[in-house]
């Protein structure tokens, strides 16, 4: 745990953006429902401008990214309280959406799974635990973390991204605070200041937002750029539930143009992989032969389809 005395984190706090009063917000508490929610509401619109000033920062973490997949390696989330919330939802999401394995994109929350549903107060001021948690997993140079963290001063994060680095791994830091209050060695530093929140110090608020914009930014266009997609349709997903399947058939009928009979047809040959159902509508090649052809081409259906039809790539 940590040694400091309460003054120091006083002190450390008090000069934070996300602690600071929002003058716009100082009658909050005379102010009535509707008025409150508007409050909020133009507050949040904020949010996307700060995201989009940090754009050049966030390609820079999803290059890291791509290159840790190409390379066998994983990106691993770790944050406290909400900021560890959604660095385990982004995880959580991936492999239904882009059929990714569970292992290549982690969520580490300060406190343990347990602390997703209940707050685990003071896991966050846990150094050692942070440190302790990336060795656990194994981290390496193939790997990329990635800390979140909106007051961008909290020791679990802090210890997990340091140990990180020294294991030979890429990191990424989020914050809320400006880029050039950051006292962290990383590789990258995405830092969209969203300003005080409405209600002082609830980084659940337009922290939070910033947090999620940005994570799934950074998995969506690493996944795309990985192949995962077919124009803007996901192509990799998981049919694990009648949504997805029925999504899926309504894919294949898109870029295909058959009709639902057909649709099932080929995805039930396919073994339900929606880009290998894709290729076999298209190009007339058994399954075997479908996913020979997208691996000659890195998993990007699109391009396969288009050299197949193209006579470049013969059956």
């Amino acid at each position: 745990m940590s040694s400091r005395s309460d003054r120091d984190v006083f002190e450390e706090i008090a000069g934070l953006t996300t602690e600071a009063r929002n003058p716009r917000s100082r009658k909050l508490d005379r102010l009535g429902v509707e008025a409150i929610l508007r409050l909020i509401n133009d507050e949040d619109r904020r949010v996307a401008e700060a995201v989009a000033a940090e754009i050049p920062h966030i390609a820079r973490a999803v290059d890291l990214v791509i290159r840790a997949f190409d390379e066998g390696g994983r990106l691993i989330h770790v944050g406290a309280g909400t900021s560890g919330r959604l660095g385990v939802l982004d995880a959580a999401e991936c492999p239904p959406t882009f059929g990714s394995d569970p292992e290549r994109v982690r969520g580490v929350i300060a406190g343990g799974y347990g602390a997703l549903v209940d707050a685990v107060e003071g896991a966050e001021d846990d150094r050692e635990a942070g440190e302790a948690a990336i060795r656990d997993l194994g981290v390496g140079p193939r790997d990329v973390v990635c800390g979140i963290a909106a007051s961008r001063r909290t020791p679990f994060v802090l210890g997990a991204v340091a140990v990180a680095r020294e294991l030979g791994a890429k990191t990424v830091y989020l914050t809320m605070n400006p880029r050039s209050a950051l006292d962290v060695t990383v590789d990258v530093a995405v830092c969209p200041v969203v300003g005080p929140e409405v209600l002082t110090g609830s980084t659940r608020m337009k922290s939070a937002l910033a947090q999620k914009m940005v994570l799934t930014m950074i998995t969506t266009t690493a996944f795309v750029r990985l192949g995962k997609t077919y124009e803007n349709m996901m192509v990799d997903l998981m049919a694990t539930s009648a949504k997805l399947r029925e999504r899926g058939k309504r894919v294949v009928m898109t870029v295909a143009g058959v009709d639902y009979e057909r649709a099932a047809e080929v995805l039930a040959a396919a073994g339900g992989s929606v880009k290998t159902a894709l290729v076999m509508a298209r190009t007339g090649l058994d399954p075997a032969g479908s996913r020979e052809l997208l691996a000659r081409h890195g998993g990007f259906a699109r391009e396969a389809i288009e050299a197949f039809e193209s006579g470049s790539e013969t059956p």
